[in-house]
């Protein structure tokens, strides 16, 4: 591509050259054709004064004039056309007949000679002509240096335009050299290209938007990634869940094993309508502006995570403010960040578990609190995403966080002893004007606002 640059833009350079050139080489010609025209004149008229008071004397003058031009010749006829002096056709030709007849000047080219002829006058009597000659060839050859000093300033140009050629074509070509590798690893899947900005507007805007690309498909990808991961640790709790209760069925009398199925279907229930909210956030639907009912929400899953903490000798209180406002949030998406935070406090907390829904500004507060402890060098990890086979928290709270931001919320970990996380949530436009709450009220250390009618487990 580089040297296609360079060659087109030497051939364009030598056609306008060109072009300009040869209408200049040839005015340079009429230039000193007409130049030496004017000398010729010059020096038969010089010739005339000088060999004037001998005609007028009626004889052939002794003297005769000299110049430092080798090539130029001069010569005198009578009026009747006989040479008499100097070199020149004998007897006078055309031109020579014609000054004597006219009386003027006359100019011309005679054979390969540049010749012009000046009567010599008595008054209105020609009583002579003066006739300077010089080879036609002169001209040509003073023309012809100016050709080669133009053809030396023609090369001259041409050897910059060609270094400029290359100069500009490496500028333009290497980024987009650049840019054609970089749509190839782009197309290998390689998302780690990135264009540096070459000062180019329009490669610079290319560049940017294959930037912006490759950010976007890595981005896709590692949600890709992450949902997968995440996925199955959201659905490997209700699997081992349904598990448990058809292998504890296998082994129930027949009069218990109609309620045991009932038990798993109603868990198959739960597992679907998980796999249905995981696939409804992978794909990014949400419908606009959806209030979501909380209360509903936690009497749906009230249940089940009851008989977990059941089991484990614990009990679960949810506890709603009766003020606080709807929100603004995906069901889905609240469904399962709760599903995280609760699985977390099952699995790693311990004591009473408790779920409080509270007003907070123009937003609302879900807590969940466990007896359990976090250690202090461990809460900055809390929310990194792990791989599904480490220990530790999870990938759950990672999830969690995602879910949060994605609705316009937060999540964080406002107290390691007890461990409580809370859920800052966007609350419904429609509630109209409420009095508005400092929003540094999540810290740990406000007091909770008093909670509503208690759900105890």
């Amino acid at each position: 591509m580089a040297r296609r640059i360079v060659w087109l833009t030497v051939l364009a350079a030598t056609i306008a050259i060109t072009l300009f050139g040869l209408p200049l080489a040839a005015a340079a010609e009429r230039f000193y054709r007409a130049d030496e025209f004017r000398e010729l004149e010059r020096n038969a008229y010089y010739a005339q004064a000088d060999l004037t008071p001998a005609l007028l004397r009626g004889t052939v003058p002794d003297a005769w004039p000299t110049d430092e031009d080798e090539d130029l010749t001069l010569a005198l006829y009578s009026p009747e056309g006989e040479l008499l002096r100097g070199v020149g056709p004998d007897p006078g030709n055309w031109f020579v007949s014609r000054a004597i007849a006219k009386s003027d000047v006359r100019t011309g080219v005679d054979g390969s000679d540049l010749v012009v002829t000046v009567p010599v006058m008595d008054g209105t009597e020609v009583i002579g002509v003066v006739r300077a000659a010089t080879p036609e060839t002169k001209p040509i050859l003073r023309a012809a240096e100016r050709w080669v000093l133009m053809l030396g300033l023609a090369g001259v140009a041409l050897l910059v335009t060609w270094l400029l050629a290359r100069r500009l074509a490496a500028r333009l070509a290497d980024p987009l050299e650049d840019l054609s590798r970089a749509a190839l690893r782009l197309g290998h899947g390689d998302f780690s290209i990135r264009n540096r900005p070459v000062g180019i507007g329009e490669i610079d805007s290319v560049g940017s938007s294959m930037n912006a690309t490759a950010e976007r498909l890595d981005a896709l990808l590692e949600r890709e990634r992450a949902f997968s991961a995440e996925a199955s640790h959201q659905l490997r709790t209700p699997l081992a869940g349904l598990r448990l209760t058809l292998e504890a069925a296998l082994h129930a009398p027949p009069d218990q094993q109609a309620g045991a199925i009932r038990t798993s279907l109603a868990a198959a229930d739960r597992l679907e309508a998980t796999i249905d909210d995981l696939m409804a956030l992978a794909h990014g639907r949400r419908p606009a502006g959806e209030v979501l009912d909380i209360d509903g929400l936690l009497a749906e899953a009230q249940p089940s995570w009851q008989r977990r903490l059941e089991a484990q000798g614990r009990t679960l209180a949810i506890a709603v403010d009766p003020d606080a406002p709807k929100v603004q949030a995906s069901a889905a998406a609240v469904r399962q960040l709760l599903a995280v935070l609760l699985d977390n406090a099952v699995e790693h907390g311990a004591g009473r578990v408790t779920v409080t829904v509270r007003e907070i500004g123009d937003a609302v507060a879900i807590d969940v609190v466990d007896g359990g402890s976090i250690p202090a060098g461990r809460t900055a990890q809390l929310f990194r995403r792990r791989l599904p086979d480490e220990h530790g928290h999870g990938i759950g709270l990672a999830l969690a966080r995602r879910l949060a931001e994605a609705e316009g919320g937060r999540l964080q970990l406002t107290s390691s002893a007890p461990t409580k996380f809370t859920v800052l949530l966007p609350s419904s436009p429609q509630q109209g004007d409420r009095d508005a709450e400092p929003d540094d009220a999540v810290d740990a250390d406000r007091p909770p606002v008093s909670p509503g009618p208690e759900i105890l487990g």
